[in-house]
């Protein structure tokens, strides 16, 4: 076996995509547990500070383990999350500590989380139906702001003089709309307006219909159809593939009776 077989048997081994995601995990539990003021001791600096030189280092090796088991070294730029791998360990060890951006270095470091992303094909997946919905998702929301805007300058008009901080115009009335649309509390805000327009109850249960049962629904039969569509396609270039090595099986079974004859 010679180096370049020995670098993509690294690669492809599960013990290297576990360890990775061992390393991102563990390093995310210790930056959690650094926000907690009773552990935040001058020693447990010390530990970020030594698992900030270890991931690095890791994560370089890791880059050049993918670097060096392409076939050829620019394969590895034609894959948009490869960049993203590489941007992320380019930007965390930028030596920001030493100057007056430490501040900035600290919250790069929350950036290493997101590889957790790049090594799970499931989540990879799951982002690139996101983005294919993303022209779908942006009609949904263009029609939910038409929404929004309708009834925050209905709300403006009809409520005001209920209370002019929460429909005073139609900017307040559509941050009121949103605390409806959270479900938490909008009772609350019916209930003051009901007292001066008994009608009133018509004008939020629209709304909450309208906006929250009927569009979040589309948002979510979008989704769920991208990825239905993202599946159908899998199997048919998995039953394309059956097929042509069925094809290819064919083809030298006829040519093995050939020469048997």
């Amino acid at each position: 076996m010679n180096f370049k077989e020995i670098i993509v048997t690294i690669r492809e081994s599960v013990w290297f995509f576990w360890s990775t995601l061992f390393v991102i995990i563990f390093y995310a539990v210790v930056l959690g547990l650094r926000t907690i003021d009773s552990i935040d001791t001058p020693y447990f600096e010390y530990v970020i500070v030594f698992l900030d030189y270890f991931i690095t280092i890791f994560f370089l090796l890791e880059i050049v383990i993918k670097l060096l088991a392409e076939k050829q070294f620019l394969d590895f730029f034609k894959s948009g999350w490869n960049i993203f791998d590489l941007i992320i360990v380019l930007i965390t060890i930028i030596p920001f500590d030493s100057t007056d951006y430490a501040a900035v270095a600290r919250l790069f470091r929350i950036f290493r989380v997101l590889r957790i992303i790049t090594i799970r094909p499931q989540l990879k997946h799951l982002i690139n139906v996101l983005l294919s919905a993303i022209p779908a998702i942006f009609d949904i929301l263009l029609l939910l702001f038409i929404v929004f805007y309708i009834y925050s300058v209905l709300g403006s008009f009809l409520f005001v003089d209920v209370d002019d901080a929460l429909w005073g115009n139609f900017l307040t009335s559509m941050l009121t709309l949103f605390k409806v649309l959270t479900l938490e509390g909008w009772s609350e805000i019916m209930d003051s307006v009901l007292v001066k327009h008994p009608w009133a109850w018509v004008y939020f249960v629209s709304f909450i219909i309208m906006a929250s049962f009927v569009l979040f629904n589309l948002f979510i039969a979008v989704i769920i159809s991208k990825m239905q569509k993202e599946h159908d396609e899998e199997e048919e270039k998995k039953i394309d593939l059956i097929l042509l090595k069925l094809s290819s099986l064919e083809v030298e079974l006829k040519l093995l009776k050939r020469e048997n004859k």
